[in-house]
């Protein structure tokens, strides 16, 4: 049994096994080099989120790319947490189409759960890691502008749309990044709760999959990377697809291939590539080292969505 430098000791391993790790880190060097500088934005969320493990190695992986010369951005989610707490102060929640209807009560829950406790836990687990993260919401530095989000609802009796009204639920409308583009130069990595506020000052509980994504245009991001609970997008034999154009995107909707809560995701994904980001990827937050694995392999870990 070996001691490293910090005087903990480590499992025996064999030569052959430190040969592989090498081999690993030879293997990606070309990757580190070609992306040294960019900026990466990762949503992160699930079950990875409330997974202890899981969650301090996702802390090590960003570490890990900020060391390396990556600009890494996380925006994260929490529903599963604010439910709880709403739970927990016996406030009824009701959803349509998948979001919370949100009151000017539970927005207040739901700012406090995000940009409090969730954002902190986060910030703390970069940190326990070795690095230097700083927790925000769009709130701060005027980030995230959001308006009212809109939706409608077609009566299958009538044929009528009608309106929803889903309280303080948003949707980003201007994203100004000039407060993560100074945090870039820096060493600090931000760590952004997805709330926003109106021009009237109005606060607002923004998926975080789209505020990631606004997040990710505005930044012209290299690559934007939504961790799920699912392994990437699934043809109809359920096997993983790894790399998809804007059109063949579109066409998985279109064709039945992508269905439920993964229409969503695509959309949001193909929306960030239209506005500029470089490539847009969905993969499996509960896979160990997924991130490390898209980003450091040849055979990556989940869907690529590009122009091309």
């Amino acid at each position: 049994m070996s001691t490293p430098t910090n005087g903990s000791p480590v499992q025996n391993t064999t030569r052959d096994e430190w040969l592989a790790k090498a081999r690993t880190l030879s293997e990606a060097l070309p990757y580190m080099r070609r992306y040294a500088g960019r900026t990466f934005v990762i949503k992160y969320g699930g079950h990875a989120m409330g997974d202890d493990h899981l969650a301090e190695l996702f802390a090590r992986d960003i570490v890990l790319l900020k060391q390396v010369g990556i600009n890494p951005v996380v925006v994260h989610g929490g529903g599963p947490q604010i439910g709880q707490m709403l739970e927990r102060l016996k406030i009824k929640s009701s959803f349509v189409d998948g979001l919370r209807v949100t009151d000017k009560e539970t927005v207040g829950v739901v700012e406090m759960v995000l940009a409090g406790s969730i954002n902190k836990q986060i910030v703390a687990a970069i940190n326990n890691a070795g690095g230097r993260a700083v927790g925000i919401s769009g709130k701060d530095g005027g980030l995230i502008t959001a308006r009212k989000l809109r939706r409608t609802q077609r009566d299958p009796d009538s044929n009528i749309e009608k309106v929803l009204d889903l309280g303080f639920v948003g949707e980003p409308y201007r994203v100004n990044p000039e407060i993560l583009n100074s945090l870039a130069k820096s060493d600090i990595i931000p760590v952004i709760a997805p709330i926003g506020i109106d021009e009237q000052g109005e606060t607002y509980n923004i998926n975080a999959d789209t505020a990631a994504g606004a997040v990710a245009a505005a930044l012209g991001a290299t690559r934007f990377f939504l961790l799920t609970d699912v392994a990437g997008v699934l043809d109809k034999n359920k096997q993983l697809i790894p790399r998809l154009s804007l059109e063949t995107a579109r066409g998985a909707i279109a064709d039945g291939t992508a269905s439920g809560g993964m229409i969503p995701k695509i959309e949001t994904c193909t929306d960030a590539v239209e506005q500029g980001v470089d490539a847009a990827v969905i993969l499996d937050g509960r896979v160990p080292h997924a991130l490390l694995l898209e980003i450091f392999t040849e055979g990556g870990a989940g869907t690529m969505i590009g122009r091309d």
